[in-house]
């Protein structure tokens, strides 16, 4: 999915779509987000849901990095002065604070270190879910310049793009669910094409505009030297606050892999519904940066704490 999505980009440098295609490629974008979020309706079934609520201090702890640690964290950016760093960036790197957890990467990773699988499971399809709210409500309490703080028309595009969907999907499971259950390869498939739409829209309008002239050594350095060291201080923050609350090792590994990660699949699409279209592409670099980071990161402490899960109590 990485190459793939590194692919998008490419083409997109390459041949940027605008005018009159791009008008056409902006509804098919937000069709293709429609029918995404009313994939993951349609797969989530309510019986796994219902099974893992009874963890429910695990699961606490892991919405509380993602939706409460992670905001705070990204908060006080707001207070750089004007000019440091662009706009769009400085917006990108708040809003990569306030995306949900991914949910195939935490339970892939939870599973490869030996972790509490439907812990994780049940832990990011929650943040997944609750993120389709709870993350544009905080964007639009935090980030003025999305709609200069509370606005109905960007609660209704949500409701409509993002939530309404998957309402629809979870209601089509009397009819869908085994359908589902039968092709969730191809599934999965259709999901990274319209990821891939996506990215190449995104980052179409950044350059088909000019945008990323934009993007400048500051911009650059900053989003490094804000998204790597964050990845580092939660991955620490989330397994000693596991510690604290007593968790036994298999919870430690949920927690530790499901309250660092941030959504691309989900965080894309939110933001291609809250902010304009020329510069949604510049927004994302942070959120693409920390992504990448996270899979290479989480894959090489995944397979070290394996290799010493004989040697742990």
């Amino acid at each position: 999915m990485t190459l793939v999505i590194l692919g998008a980009l490419a083409f997109s440098i390459v041949l940027p779509i605008s005018g009159q295609a791009a008008e056409v490629y902006d509804v098919i974008t937000k069709v293709a987000v429609f029918v995404l979020f009313f994939g993951y309706g349609a797969r989530l079934s309510g019986q796994e849901v219902l099974a893992g609520i009874r963890h429910w201090r695990l699961h606490i702890v892991i919405l509380l990095c993602t939706f409460v640690i992670f905001p705070l964290l990204g908060a006080p950016l707001l207070l750089l002065p004007d000019g440091f760093v662009s706009e769009p960036v400085l917006i990108g790197l708040v809003f990569l604070c306030l995306v949900p957890s991914t949910v195939q990467s935490s339970i892939n990773m939870t599973s490869l270190a030996g972790g509490n699988i439907p812990a994780a499971m049940i832990s990011a399809t929650t943040s997944n879910v609750l993120g389709v709210v709870l993350t544009p409500l905080l964007v639009m309490l935090m980030l003025p310049t999305s709609g200069s703080g509370f606005s109905w028309q960007i609660a209704l595009d949500v409701f409509v793009q993002l939530l309404l969907p998957f309402i629809l999907g979870q209601i089509s499971r009397i009819v869908t669910a085994k359908f589902m259950a039968r092709n969730k390869a191809r599934l999965k498939l259709l999901d990274q094409l319209v990821i891939v739409l996506i990215v190449y829209g995104a980052f179409s309008g950044m350059f088909a505009t000019g945008m990323w002239r934009q993007l400048g050594l500051t911009d650059l350095l900053v989003t490094l030297g804000f998204t790597l060291p964050l990845l580092a201080l939660m991955l620490w923050f989330t397994w000693k606050f596991a510690s604290w609350m007593k968790f036994d090792r298999k919870d430690k590994i949920a927690v530790m892999f499901c309250g660092t990660k941030k959504s691309l699949v989900t965080g894309v699409p939110i933001a291609a519904v809250m902010f304009p279209a020329a510069t949604v592409g510049m927004i994302v670099v942070p959120l693409m940066v920390y992504h990448q980071a996270q899979i290479l990161v989480s894959s090489m402490l995944a397979a070290r704490l394996a290799a010493s899960a004989p040697n742990e109590d």
